[in-house]
């Protein structure tokens, strides 16, 4: 406990001074269409041989597919001018580092990363978690991250493409949550409006924004988020996740809350 205090307060200090830097925030356009949101990848967390969390027989990589699926059709009905892109629209694995690649290569507005939550020694917590790529508040946030980041091990060249990142290092992982960009803001009032719409649309608990060190929000060059969607380990939020209705909601919600950026984005002040 000592030593995460004492690496959080250290990396404290240059968080708040990267943080200081003038950032873009929404709402503000110079009337061309490059200001305007055009372009969203939906990354279905896990995949393939990476089944992600599971419990009770019910796979993350099955629950983040199906939401965003549902999101990206409700999107392309309702946001005729937007374009969306999956990272994987199948069962099939991609690596972490290639997930944001297709974000930058496609110069995407917005990038949503959808996960679902496990926490085998707490059966009882539920609810839905917002992060953007920032500094740990607390270990919990760095075990979360933690179990995320360690998809890595079954990529062969992982140390090469994450320059030598050990996903069981918890100073590794904290590092990672040092990456800041310029898009934090935008980033952060994105996930806040995704925490406040699912609640209204699918009654789930809002445990907040929060940050932490995910890889696959590192080296995005526009507004990103994960989202965790529930907790696979509390039996009632696992069956709510793993039917179509409670899907249709999760969808619902996350577009109502991208709906309310885009239009906050492309405004005019």
């Amino acid at each position: 406990m000592v030593r995460f205090g004492f690496i959080t307060a250290i990396l404290g200090i240059i968080f708040i001074y990267s943080s200081s830097f003038k950032t873009f925030k929404p709402g503000k356009r110079s009337g061309s269409d490059k200001d305007k949101l055009k372009i969203v990848v939906i990354d279905a967390g896990h995949g393939g041989f990476d089944p992600g969390c599971q419990y009770g027989g019910v796979q993350e990589k099955n629950v983040t597919l199906a939401i965003a699926l549902k999101l990206g059709k409700i999107i392309e009905k309702n946001c005729k001018d937007v374009k969306v892109i999956y990272t994987r629209d199948t069962d099939e694995f991609i690596k972490l580092k290639e997930r944001t690649n297709i974000a930058n290569r496609n110069k995407a507005n917005l990038f949503i990363s959808i996960h679902c939550n496990a926490i085998p020694s707490k059966p009882g917590i539920y609810g839905t978690e917002t992060y953007t790529l920032g500094l740990y508040k607390n270990e919990v946030n760095l075990s979360i991250a933690k179990r995320e980041n360690e998809v890595v091990l079954l990529e062969d060249d992982y140390k090469k493409n994450y320059d030598g990142f050990d996903p069981n290092s918890p100073e590794a992982n904290i590092i990672f949550s040092l990456y800041q960009n310029v898009y934090v803001t935008q980033s952060v009032r994105f996930a806040s409006m995704v925490e406040n719409h699912v609640k209204l649309a699918a009654n789930r608990e809002n445990r907040g924004v929060k940050q932490a060190g995910f890889i696959v929000l590192w080296g995005s060059v526009m507004p990103s988020v994960l989202i965790e969607t529930g907790y696979l380990t509390n039996e009632k939020e696992r069956k709510f996740l793993n039917s179509s209705d409670g899907q249709g909601e999760m969808a619902t919600g996350i577009y109502d809350a991208f709906k309310k950026y885009k239009d906050e984005f492309e405004s005019v002040n």
